[in-house]
């Protein structure tokens, strides 16, 4: 079972930008999505963004898309999110998680990294 290691969280005033990455213990097959997800305290765990390794299948949550981007680097077998003009109701965990087919339904994923902590206040 491959494993996710999330990194780059933090503390940051509105307006300001994080980049978060998300690292598997091992390569995953070239079909695998990858995907970004969150959860504010109190609230269900929700979408934010997927990619695939190609980096050619990319969604976004319609209310974040502009502000937030993803990407991969599958020479470095990494998934980045970058979050820009960050708002205090984007704090939230931040979750990374992979799955074998293309979805927004947090149901479709098995694989899930620990999760990292985004503090987004003055």
């Amino acid at each position: 079972q491959v494993q996710l290691a999330e990194s780059g969280g933090g503390l940051v005033q509105p307006g300001g930008s994080l980049r978060l990455a998300c690292a598997p213990s091992r390569r995953t097959l070239s079909t695998t999505v990858m995907a970004w997800f969150r959860q504010a305290p109190g609230k269900e765990r929700e979408f934010v963004a997927y990619i695939n390794w190609t980096g050619r299948n990319v969604a976004y949550a319609h209310s974040l898309e502009g502000r937030f981007t993803i990407s991969a680097d599958s020479a470095k077998n990494t998934v980045y999110l970058q979050m820009n003009t960050l708002k205090p109701e984007d704090t939230a965990v931040y979750y990374c998680a992979a799955t074998a087919g293309y979805s927004r339904d947090v149901n479709q994923y098995r694989t899930w990294g620990q999760g990292t902590q985004v503090t987004v206040s003055s």
